[in-house]
């Protein structure tokens, strides 16, 4: 049968053509209006499904054409226009104002179903029809769809509030938006208050950029393996442009490549991503491929899984990445912004390279604390180092890692350098080591390392591991918490300032009553906590009170 799964049923059923229908696949079927819940209520932004009885294949002519009631023409993809196979993403723009057309996938085949993504959102209480031409699929019997009243459906006419603090997002079609996109662009231009875009587990397949107007935005997904954003987008797909929004920063121009190939990109400050995944689904050396770039200031990653290849993560401002896990293989953590991670997973998928830094002169580049450094099967002893550089282009690079297991797969001497030794371009370099320990704990031999790194003394590492210190100052309220057999284990981050009297907190979840808590006990920037494990099953979760206010709240945990 055919289905539209956000706004209404089409039912493809055995018998005898009646009125009213149009036929729209093999002979002695007809296609029925359906009257699932929420055909007279669809999302703005909800992308078309139709499911067929067996696999169909994408034509190379014919369009899909949305109609309003009146037959006007409200937006069409012609699959013989390579017109129809771009779209903008969130107001995005060139360095002139102008702006960028995205390549996109319009309609994307899984099986025996199409998803088809218009070029932008429709109007909100407004009726409209879709048609498409018999040439649009091959296979599964279809001949198109030409009657008004078989693919027919409503658009909300409700609408977020301007001032709306919480935006909804669910692919089901129940909350405010279908797409994270669509809740992006609800956010005001110039936005000065948080605002929390809640996005319900499901699949999201979508590019979504954040312009620079709109700061202060927190995505968080209802869980973090189940809610995924993912998409297919690569240097092949959107390729090389100097002259875009990436030249914000004093950095040299070849380095200003490939804004537009990452899944979700951020141009604004104070922006904070948790509790989700983001999956670039480029297969394997399918080119350069970030799932997250992050252009702006004080950028926080919690508890988000990002999974790529080459160049999964390029963040080119001020960032705090914690508790996640992020997989890839070529310089899958790069840019040329300052960064702190703790607390995290960076698995190498096959041999290649941790980071590529290329802060300039006098700025930090990233700093790895408490880290942990693993392979995926296959991946062999000594095939993957710490880090690479150019250093007759990147002189300043630093990368550094304190208190970092590591697995067999890392190197012995650690760095690569690329054109040159440590005797030509080495002077500067900041490839720095404390504390490395292989996964049982166990210290790691550096004594083969690229002789212009070097391992950092008791003192060095006790200010390297301080995130205000890396940071400028700036340090995000972050809390985490996971169960360790009889205990409940938690780390925190908190700005600098803060009092050793704050609070940590095991409570249950939705409730006011907490289990037991502890003070910080240090004015440090970070920190942890440790809980007996409750002895009543049940949801919990760890809170950081500051100054008797909540600041933060780690993920649910489940005991029992």
């Amino acid at each position: 049968m055919f289905i539209w799964r956000a706004t209404a049923v089409l039912a493809l059923m055995a018998g005898a053509i009646t009125g009213g229908t149009a036929a729209t696949a093999a002979a002695a079927t007809e296609v029925v209006v359906g009257t699932e819940s929420g055909n007279e209520n669809a999302c703005v932004d909800t992308p078309l499904t139709i499911t067929f009885p067996s696999a169909p294949a994408l034509g190379t002519t014919g369009s899909i054409t949305v109609h309003n009631a009146d037959g006007s023409v409200a937006d069409t993809i012609n699959l013989a226009d390579p017109a129809s196979f771009t779209e903008t993403v969130g107001g995005a723009t060139d360095e002139a104002g102008n702006l960028h057309f995205f390549n996109y996938f319009p309609v994307i085949i899984a099986g025996d179903t199409a998803t088809v993504y218009l070029h932008h959102e429709l109007a909100y209480g407004r009726t409209y029809y879709v048609t498409a031409d018999p040439t649009v699929f091959t296979g599964a019997g279809f001949t198109g769809i030409t009657d008004p009243h078989t693919w027919r459906f409503t658009t909300t006419h409700r609408r977020p509030r301007p001032d709306a603090r919480i935006i909804g997002v669910d692919s089901r079609g129940r909350g405010d938006f279908c797409t994270v996109q669509g809740a992006i662009n609800a956010v005001p231009s110039d936005n000065t208050v948080p605002r929390l875009i809640k996005v319900a587990d499901g699949t999201y397949t979508e590019l979504d950029w954040v312009a620079p107007g709109k700061p202060h935005i927190t995505v968080q997904g209802q869980s973090r393996d189940g809610t995924t954003i993912e998409y297919a987008n690569n240097n092949t797909l959107n390729a090389a442009n100097t002259t875009d929004i990436c030249a914000r920063q004093a950095i040299p121009v070849h380095d200003n490549f490939n804004c537009w190939r990452s899944n979700f990109s951020v141009e604004a400050n104070d922006f904070t991503l948790e509790d989700l995944t983001l999956l670039n689904t480029t297969p394997f050396g399918g080119s350069q491929a970030e799932a997250f770039r992050g252009n702006a200031d004080r950028i926080t990653l919690n508890r988000v899984n990002l999974l790529s290849f080459q160049d999964t993560i390029r963040i080119q401002g001020l960032g705090y990445v914690t508790n996640s896990y992020i997989q890839g293989d070529v310089d899958f953590t790069w840019g040329v912004g300052t960064v702190f991670w703790t607390h995290d997973e960076l698995k190498s998928m096959h041999a290649g390279y941790v980071t590529q830094i290329r802060n300039p002169a006098g700025q930090n580049g990233y700093v790895f604390f408490d880290d942990t450094l693993t392979r995926a099967p296959g991946v062999a002893d000594g095939s993957v180092y710490l880090g690479r550089i150019d250093p007759t282009v990147y002189p300043y690079s630093q990368a550094v890692y304190i208190d970092t297991k590591m697995d067999s797969h890392i190197n012995p001497a650690g760095w690569l350098l690329n054109n040159a030794d440590c005797s030509t371009g080495g002077a500067h370099l900041q490839f720095w080591e404390y504390g490395s320990m292989n996964l049982q704990g166990q210290p790691v031999d550096t004594s083969q390392r690229l002789a212009c790194s070097r391992q950092l003394t008791a003192a060095e590492a006790a200010q390297w591991s301080d995130p205000a210190f890396v940071l400028g100052g700036w340090v995000p309220s972050t809390v985490n918490a996971t169960v360790a057999g009889t205990t409940v284990d938690a780390n925190w981050s908190a700005p600098p300032g803060h009092s050793a009297t704050d609070v940590i907190a095991l409570c249950a979840v939705r409730t006011p009553w907490c289990v037991a808590a502890q003070r910080a006990g240090t004015t440090a920037s970070i920190g942890t906590a440790s809980f007996p494990l409750p002895r009543a099953p049940g949801a919990y979760q760890v809170r950081y009170y500051a100054n008797g206010h909540l600041a933060a709240v780690s993920a649910p945990i489940t005991t029992g």
